[in-house]
């Protein structure tokens, strides 16, 4: 693409200037002038120009999409076991395979893996592309990398989905680059336009001011990474009936310049974050790191995970693992306790979609409470006390 200001048909009038939302134009002696190190070639000072002096050519080379079919979900493993993230992206992969009327394909990487295929396959995969190796018995950026590319190169899927894991996040934006995709980051929605057979991907956007929906009519793959926990598992049926396809690669594939080590996990006592079906949760309201013994000891009791605002973590009162929102996770419990926490846009993305909320915070105007089931307007060191005494009571009976 590129733009350029038409001289002789430039009469200063900075309407231009008013509409670039970049600030990337100036009127110097009655003619704009572009400074292309801002300017982020949107257009949205062509339609502004009633004297038709700027100019925005897009040269875009139509390429061949018509080789490319089928929905990939890449199936996230740990200890050669799939997680949770990639059984939701089935289950939503599943309904825009059958919109665009193509086959659901799961990739499976790892080593000795091969049952966790026949899962996949059960969960609404018709086909799944199994590679197995010593070499990807963990997780590692460049062999992970140049399997999943070489899978894209032969087979060409039309649409790839990925959690918007630690994992995932680090492989697909390798792929995108390496097979010229696009990709959105941290979608919250997905549908299929069935006219045009393009995937929408509805991320928050400006901070989760607003939701944008974005397409990529000009490339394929079609790639987006996914949060956890918004969408829902597809369910197993033993029933089901499907294809592996097994494939392997010469031992160059599986280099790495980095060498596993060990996999060192976050000693907690309470479950983890994002499968909890009850999570509480502090804030700024807290004061200090040493009061999350309170969150701690309620989240113990009642068999709940420790969650946190982002605040929270800023300040170093606890780790980012256990950080809720758009900067951290998307959680969907049964039931989610806030305790000190305002509930700036921030982090209600990430939890808003729990089951009940019950809001704890002396603040009675704390935006929290716009999206609680339940509400208590009082001292957070007061309450949540008091309530994981009764709770110790109750579940004593």
């Amino acid at each position: 693409m590129s733009i350029k200001v038409i001289l002789e048909k430039c009469t200063g009038c900075k309407l231009c200037v008013k509409t670039c939302p970049f600030g990337a134009i100036t009127v110097v002696d009655r003619k704009a002038i572009i400074d292309f190190a801002k300017c982020n070639l949107c257009g949205a000072c062509v339609p502004a120009c009633k004297f038709v002096a700027i100019e925005l050519k897009k040269d875009v080379k139509k390429r061949d999409l018509s080789g490319y079919k089928d929905v990939w979900v890449f199936c996230e493993q740990k200890k050669s076991k799939i997680q949770s993230v990639a059984w939701e992206l089935l289950g939503k992969g599943r309904e825009l395979a059958d919109k665009l009327r193509v086959n659901l394909c799961a990739v499976v990487l790892g080593d000795h893996i091969e049952k966790e295929a026949y899962e996949a396959i059960y969960r609404g995969s018709d086909i799944v592309y199994l590679v197995e190796n010593p070499g990807l018995l963990h997780y590692q950026d460049e062999p992970y990398t140049k399997v999943l590319v070489n899978l894209i190169n032969e087979y060409k899927p039309e649409v790839i989905l990925c959690g918007a894991t630690t994992i995932g996040r680090s492989l697909v934006s390798r792929v995108a680059v390496n097979v010229y995709a696009g990709l959105t980051a941290d979608c919250t929605g997905l549908e299929i336009d069935e006219k045009e057979k393009l995937l929408l991907q509805t991320r928050p956007a400006f901070g989760g001011n607003i939701m944008a929906t974005i397409i990529t009519p000009n490339h394929r793959p079609q790639m987006a990474t996914v949060r956890h926990k918004v969408m829902q598992e597809a369910s197993p049926d033993k029933k089901r009936k499907g294809k592996i396809i097994r494939k392997t690669y010469d031992g160059n594939t599986f280099l790495s310049r980095t060498k596993f080590l060990d996999f060192i996990k976050e000693i907690e006592e309470t479950v983890n974050l994002a499968e909890a079906d009850i999570i509480v949760s502090g804030g700024r309201g807290l004061g200090a790191p040493e009061n999350f013994k309170l969150i701690r000891e309620l989240a113990v009791t009642i068999g709940g995970a420790v969650g946190a605002s982002r605040s929270a973590v800023d300040a170093g009162w606890i780790p980012y693992s256990h950080q809720v929102g758009q900067t951290g996770k998307t959680v969907c419990p049964k039931i989610y306790i806030a305790c000190g926490i305002s509930g700036q846009i921030q982090h209600l993305i990430g939890m808003q979609s729990s089951d009940i909320i019950v809001a704890i915070n002396k603040d009675p105007d704390a935006p929290i409470f716009k999206v609680a089931t339940y509400g208590i307007v009082a001292d957070l060191f007061q309450v949540v006390p008091s309530l994981t005494k009764r709770f110790k009571e109750v579940l004593k009976k």
